[in-house]
């Protein structure tokens, strides 16, 4: 089953993000109370639990040591049980009870290297992590069922 392990907010952008239990995305804006909430084709930023994993296996990592958690990669909903690889721009999914993104950025530019990259010397949401816009807001909550609609 595909599902929601972790959500993570900060009030800056720039750093790591913070775990918490539940909150609210708000339509045609992001995960309210996250410093990247805004309107574009970036409003919620996804990254799967498995990549996470398999960063710390990666040959570019220099310090393996390196404890890599959910919220690391400013990833504002970390997921487990999806392959978010095969989802496509314009594809949707449904988060818990009414909450529904459409997919709008696969990947990203990085134009300056973020913290984690300095910390580690890597970072996989140029490769791994996917974007979406807020179609319905509703409140999410670790543990949501999170199934693709379209």
């Amino acid at each position: 089953m595909s599902s929601v392990n972790s959500i993570n907010v900060s009030d800056r952008k720039g750093i790591s993000k913070n775990n918490v239990d539940k909150a609210t995305l708000v339509e045609g804006l992001g995960l309210e109370g996250d410093a990247h909430a805004a309107p574009g084709n970036r409003q919620v930023s996804l990254l799967a639990l498995e990549s996470i994993k398999k960063q710390k296996e990666c040959v570019k990592v220099k310090k393996p040591d390196f404890t890599l958690n959910p919220g690391d990669f400013a990833e504002n909903i970390t997921t487990e049980g999806i392959d978010l690889a095969s989802l496509k721009i314009d594809n949707t999914i449904k988060i818990g009870e009414t909450a529904v993104l459409r997919i709008s950025k696969i990947g990203k530019e990085c134009h300056r290297y973020c913290a984690i990259y300095h910390k580690i010397g890597d970072c996989i949401m140029p490769r791994e992590g996917i974007f979406g816009e807020v179609v319905v807001g509703g409140e999410i909550k670790v543990g949501d069922k999170i199934v693709r609609t379209r």
